[in-house]
């Protein structure tokens, strides 16, 4: 289909219009050229007839004959050549004054005369050249002395004037209406043009173009592209350099510039599609040492070699990928045997070793590579990247992954945590953050809750999600509590006000938790202060000591709050036996609802039912205005969220 341009739209939009509206104005230019030869035609000829009728009056008063009648109007005829006269006698007159033939000829012949003899006046135009005109002489009184046989206002004859019509002058005032006109006309046409070409030309292919850029940027789909069939080629163009920046941002975003290899991103979203696959991850040995010993510009000359290696030693050469650095991928659905690709592994190492890689014109280097090898639909690369970290601890040219190698991998994973985790204890790496909570009536903070940080060596927190199972099984849990409670207390000594610290129903009935918590209460003197939050999600099957200690922690002024109401232990059974002052509403029932109906229905049941106990509620995970009105509506008493403010060790 041909394209279009702007260029052309514009030309089009003029010629159209122009022939538009210059056909218009010939239409008019030419009623009114008619109009005007009409109406002053009219003038010209009832003048001159009158002319002509006075010259045979005075004539007729001095007596005349039918050659007199003749020789005046031969006379007359004579004045403008191209101008003729004639007169016609009505019947009346031919009585009294005798008959002229050609008068009868002419008026039995001529509908026009006959028409002028009854009285009206009759102009001819033809062809907007030629005038001719019918005048009919009405008898007046005086005309009654010599004409006997006829009445006042009776038709006596008819004066035929016939000209060309020459140089007849247009009204000014008529000229200037008809311009206005016309620019009234030309310009709302034009504007008229302009807007429907404008719409289907311009407004109408952007928006397309727009509504496709949107569509693509919604989706997220890098391999998606512009489409937009207007026929404009500036559009067109537009489309297509769009069309090649997004090929670049494609490339850049699934492809290693380095070696142009696929990359990691590519390759996980490929391992989406959970295609029974063979993935194999092949890591070159000690390449960090070629850079060191012969440059990095040497060692990208090496990767990008060892890339070409791989395409031309590999079936599949697309299926190649470059995770990082000195780390490649090939995946493979064609291979269905896990024998055969151990074979297809093992001579892909035993070539990589017997091949020279050139650093530069006079040296080489060999390399080796390690490769972890995994199958099958779920967590291929996790698997490949552990069976590839195992053969290499082994020093194992490649392994296949068995789900024993999970379990060694969790093992030293968990080996590594407790490490880390004695280590922060011994270095005082243990540190609370505190988060307000704030009054829902009156917005402002009232108290914060502690919450546990391990402090790593850059200076960033790590979440107890990472390290608090590691820690109870470990027996490192209680140590952490103490660190907690004892950092707490001398935080909010001198502060105003109120903290919570998290405890388990573990804590409590941990006999040296339990001794250390009521002791600091009694040497500080600040239980009006601490408030208890039960953070634990299952039941409590030691309930007697679980409010033995509630009952004594609150002779010191301190309370006591459960955490994640909603879930787990936290029902109303136990909110009537163990004497709580707070209840925190699971955060998810909070997160979503602004919006979610079932989240504020049950919400508001348990705040009913809180009042009517004389609890106070918190909503945690207060994450927008729009949740926080949503809150404030059900009549929640405090707040907690990044709404108001994330974790912080500096208290205002």
């Amino acid at each position: 289909m041909s394209k279009t341009t702007y260029t052309k739209i514009t030309a089009k939009i003029i010629l159209i219009t122009l022939f538009f509206t210059l056909t218009g104005a010939f239409m008019y230019g030419e009623y009114m050229k008619k109009n005007a030869i009409s109406t002053l035609s009219h003038e010209d000829a009832k003048k001159t007839s009158m002319l002509v009728f006075e010259s045979l009056y005075s004539a007729m008063q001095k007596g005349w004959t039918k050659d007199d009648l003749r020789e005046i109007i031969s006379r007359l005829n004579r004045v403008d050549p191209s101008m003729k006269v004639d007169v016609y006698r009505s019947k009346a007159v031919s009585e009294i004054f005798g008959v002229i033939e050609k008068d009868e000829l002419a008026i039995s012949k001529n509908q026009d005369i006959q028409k002028a003899l009854k009285g009206e006046a009759v102009l001819n135009i033809s062809g907007s050249s030629f005038i001719k005109y019918y005048y009919p002489v009405i008898a007046k009184q005086d005309c009654l002395k010599c004409h006997v046989n006829v009445k006042e206002d009776e038709v006596l004859g008819i004066i035929d004037v016939s000209y060309p019509v020459n140089n007849l002058k247009v009204s000014l005032d008529e000229m200037i209406n008809f311009f206005i006109i016309f620019i009234v006309i030309f310009s709302f046409i034009i504007f008229l043009a302009i807007f429907v070409e404008f719409n289907q030309y311009i407004l109408k292919p952007i928006k397309n173009f727009s509504t496709a850029i949107q569509s693509i940027t919604k989706s997220q789909d890098m391999t998606k592209r512009v489409e937009v069939n207007d026929n404009i080629e500036e559009i067109d163009s537009i489309k297509d350099v769009f069309n090649v920046m997004l090929d670049s941002i494609e490339y850049q975003f699934y492809y290693d510039t380095l070696t142009g290899l696929q990359n990691r991103r590519k390759l996980t979203e490929k391992l989406e599609e959970k295609k029974s696959s063979f993935l194999i991850i092949i890591n070159i040995d000690s390449f960090q040492e070629i850079n060191d010993l012969y440059g990095n510009e040497a060692g990208d000359s090496i990767l990008k070699d060892f890339a070409i290696f791989l395409r031309e030693n590999i079936f599949g050469a697309n299926s190649l990928y470059r995770l990082h650095s000195d780390e490649f991928s090939y995946l493979c659905d064609k291979i269905t045997d896990i024998e055969e690709f151990k074979k297809f592994a093992s001579v892909l190492s035993e070539k990589i070793s017997q091949k020279l890689f050139k650093i530069d014109g006079n040296s080489e280097v060999s390399l080796s590579a390690t490769m972890g090898i995994a199958y099958g639909y779920e967590t291929l690369l996790e698997n490949a990247d552990i069976a590839l970290k195992i053969a290499k601890k082994n020093k194992k040219d490649f392994l296949v992954y068995d789900e024993t190698m999970y379990m060694s991998k969790e093992y030293e994973k968990n080996f590594e945590w407790t490490k880390r985790l004695k280590r922060a204890i011994e270095e005082d790496k243990i540190v609370p953050l505190f988060q307000p909570v704030v009054d829902n009536k009156t917005q402002k903070i009232v108290k914060y809750e502690a919450l546990m940080r391990i402090m790593d060596n850059n200076g960033a927190y790590i979440t107890p999600i990472h390290f608090l199972e590691l820690a109870k099984k470990n027996k490192l849990y209680h140590q952490l509590t103490k660190i907690m409670i004892e950092k707490t207390f001398k935080k909010f000594e001198n502060l105003p006000y109120s903290v919570s610290i998290n405890i388990s129903v573990e804590d409590i009935l941990n006999k040296e938790i339990n001794r250390f918590i009521l002791d600091k209460l009694k040497n500080t003197g600040m239980g009006e202060k601490i408030v208890f939050e039960i953070i634990e999600s299952e039941g409590i099957e030691n309930f007697e000591q679980v409010l033995e200690f509630i009952n004594k922690i609150k002779i010191y002024g301190a309370k006591i709050s459960i955490d994640d109401f909603g879930t787990g232990y936290s029902n109303f059974d136990y909110l009537m036996k163990l004497k709580v002052d707070y209840i925190k509403i699971d955060g998810s029932m909070i997160r979503g609802i602004d919006t979610d109906k079932n989240s504020q229905m049950v919400t508001k049941t348990i705040v009913n039912f809180a009042k009517n106990m004389g609890i106070k509620t918190v909503a945690e995970f207060v994450h927008s205005k729009n949740v926080f009105m949503k809150v404030q509506e059900l009549d929640v008493d405090f707040s907690q969220g990044y709404y108001f403010g994330e974790p912080t060790d500096n208290i205002v």
